[in-house]
Order: C-alpha cells, then sequence, then structure tokens
C-alpha cells in the first residue's frame, strides 16, 4: 500500500487516471460496474448495466478482500458508491492489487438520470 500511496501525487490526481466520469462510463463497453454499497442499501436501489454492455458486480466494499477473485482482471473496473467515500477506498484497493479501476463519479441520482426511458430506448435502438 505504501507504494501504491507513494503514486497518488499531485501529477497523477491531476491526470485523471483514478476517475471515470458517467459519461465516459456509459461510452465504454468492456467495463465492469462494481457497486460496493451494501446489501441493504442496494435492496431498496438497484443499478445494472448490462442492457448496455456493462458487467454489473456488486460487493459490499468490507466484502471486498474476500470476494476479489470475483473480478476480472482484463476489464476496466468502475467503482461506485452512493457518497464516493466507498467507492474511493475500493477503488485505492484494486489499484493496489493492480486491477485497471476507476472511481465512477456519480451519485445515486446521476445513475438515475441516465436510465430514464428515452436512454434506455436509444441504446437498445443502437444495438439493433
Amino acid at each position: 500500500m505504501d507504494a501504491t500511496l507513494k503514486k497518488m501525487n499531485l501529477a497523477f490526481c491531476g491526470s485523471g487516471k483514478h476517475k471515470i466520469a458517467l459519461d465516459k462510463f456509459m461510452e465504454l463497453e468492456d467495463i465492469v460496474f462494481l457497486d460496493v454499497r451494501s446489501q441493504e442499501e442496494i435492496q431498496c436501489l438497484s443499478f445494472d448495466f448490462e442492457l448496455f454492455g456493462k458487467q454489473t458486480i456488486r460487493i459490499p466494499v468490507e466484502e471486498l478482500p474476500d470476494r476479489l477473485h470475483e473480478l476480472p482482471k482484463d476489464k476496466l473496473i468502475a467503482c461506485f458508491c452512493s457518497s464516493g467515500t466507498r467507492s474511493a477506498w475500493a477503488y485505492i484497493y484494486l489499484f493496489d492489487k493492480g486491477y485497471d479501476a476507476r472511481w465512477l463519479g456519480a451519485s445515486n441520482e446521476d445513475l438515475a438520470a441516465v436510465l430514464k426511458p428515452g436512454r434506455v430506448l436509444k441504446d437498445l435502438k443502437n444495438k439493433h
């Protein structure tokens, strides 16, 4: 972890390599949406991006060390939680473990906004 933290200097953070914007996430196809919220939060509000060609995996942040084997090493992983705190921890943990991960800069409201009927219909038409 020491080596990972030493990499996170101004040049690294200023380059934006740690974060992925929601619009860029939506453009990419070979990407994993990693929801690190609790099971209770997911029961209340669940997001699934399979329709958009993105693998969706739900692993609460505290279970990540024990379930790391469930994540692909050959895909970009976008870490998400409602506040950004747990997803930042997940990002740093995955980065330290050698995964190609990013912190998804989006809230519940931001995700819900892209999942409106018009956007879903547009993406469905583009796939056919």
